[in-house]
């Protein structure tokens, strides 16, 4: 039977397991706050991180788009290291915080990668050398409609998308380019990880129609509904309850299925 103190104990494993030796400050200044650590403990550790549905280091994945997105910049300090001590590679964590740049604008990814340098420097991690791309912007532009096409089908030419539209046409050929020709195609995060970062960034972001977009996107690339349905509960603990549950009201009719017997 699951209670309260259950719950607890749960996340208090699940604390440990991400934080390592610093589990018992991880939340420093919170734990002065009668309970607030218990509140979390059964929340976020207990409840959302100990989910069945969704395998821990996907669930980092949009722990830290989350919080890469709306530059939770203490917060995503923490789950940098959290995300290393599960054994989490290295150009994985960059490459997360590369990508909620598409969504979040790219300061948003020089102030994560910032901070993701600042604990990859004080764990004494060594970032690896990775040869420079120089495709050409034609090669970018093949590659990304290809992708466009496999992510959303016959709904990758509507809305801004639609090559008929003259005033979304000004910008959108670089999305093409750069958001799906280059960025998707960067070693160090497997595609599948890719659409989870996307279907979490815009559910923090609050846009429930483009989490609606990639959440169908992410079925398309072959992951399950439940895993689709777990990538936006994942946000909830990061960035409000409220955004989560708007995304999935979004998402009802994708994932209608996932609950039933």
């Amino acid at each position: 039977m699951t209670t309260r103190k259950t719950l607890r104990a749960s996340g208090e494993a699940m604390r440990t397991k991400l934080f390592g030796a610093d589990a018992a400050t991880a939340t420093a200044n919170s734990d002065a706050v009668p309970h607030f650590r218990d509140l979390m403990s059964e929340t976020e550790f207990g409840i959302v991180w100990s989910r069945p549905g969704l395998a821990l280091e996907d669930r980092m994945v949009c722990t830290l788009a989350a919080l890469a997105s709306l530059q939770r910049q203490t917060a995503l300090r923490r789950y940098v290291g959290a995300a290393l001590n599960i054994g989490m590679d290295i150009l994985a964590i960059q490459e997360v915080l590369i990508q909620i740049g598409i969504y979040a604008g790219f300061t948003a990814s020089e102030e994560a990668l910032d901070t993701a340098a600042s604990v990859f420097a004080q764990r004494g991690v060594t970032v690896k050398a990775v040869a420079p791309r120089d495709e050409s912007l034609e090669t970018l532009m093949s590659r990304g409609n290809g992708l466009l096409q496999a992510l959303h089908r016959d709904g990758g030419n509507k809305g801004y998308a639609s090559p008929d539209n003259k005033v979304t046409g000004a910008l959108y050929p670089v999305a093409i380019q750069y958001g799906y020709g280059e960025i998707w195609f960067r070693p160090g995060l497997e595609q599948r990880q890719r659409v989870l970062c996307s279907v979490a960034s815009f559910t923090a972001l609050r846009l429930e129609g483009q989490a609606k977009k990639f959440g169908q996107a992410a079925l398309n690339l072959g992951l399950t509904k439940t895993e689709v349905l777990e990538a936006v509960i994942q946000t909830a603990p990061f960035s409000g309850f409220a955004p989560a549950l708007n995304a999935l009201g979004a998402l009802s009719e994708v994932l209608s299925e996932v609950l039933r017997p």
